[in-house]
């Protein structure tokens, strides 16, 4: 099992939203947790920025709920690896969105920048175990089979 260090991050007076580090082609981006999140999310341009080529991008027939709307168009892909400090999720399908109007939200409250939402399916698939007293995230290293 892995513990992983938490950050919360203050929106408003009583609003936070939880925060890890990933690293995906070895550079280091936040990623907000969210359990209620079905499926992990990366934001489209920067997984471009980090050298990941488009023609690895599936466009879906299905259009993402959540995130302010219900009519945004998604593509998914199969992410070959991405790291939670020495946490390392080997190849997963995840959700590929445009980002920017939550990164404008953020920028506009002097926040920073993330690179997506880590969802339900990898907490559920691994085991995760969120200690709000600790700021830690735990998770185990092999995939559940359910």
């Amino acid at each position: 099992m892995h513990k992983i260090p938490l950050q919360l991050l203050q929106l408003e007076e009583e609003g936070f939203h939880i925060l890890v580090e990933v690293t995906i082609s070895g550079v280091a981006h936040n990623m907000v947790v969210d359990t209620g999140a079905s499926k992990t999310v990366f934001d489209r341009s920067t997984l471009l920025q980090s050298g990941i080529p488009e023609t690895s991008f599936i466009t879906s027939d299905l259009l993402s709920t959540g995130l302010g709307t219900n009519e945004m168009k998604s593509e998914t892909m199969t992410l070959k690896e991405f790291s939670i400090q020495d946490w390392i999720c080997k190849p997963t399908e995840v959700a590929i969105l445009d980002l920017s109007t939550i990164n404008y939200a953020y920028t506009q409250m002097n926040l920073p920048s993330i690179i997506g939402v880590l969802g339900g399916d990898i907490l559920l698939n691994y085991g995760g175990i969120i200690n709000y007293k600790k700021r830690t995230l735990t998770l185990n290293r092999k995939k559940r089979n359910f």
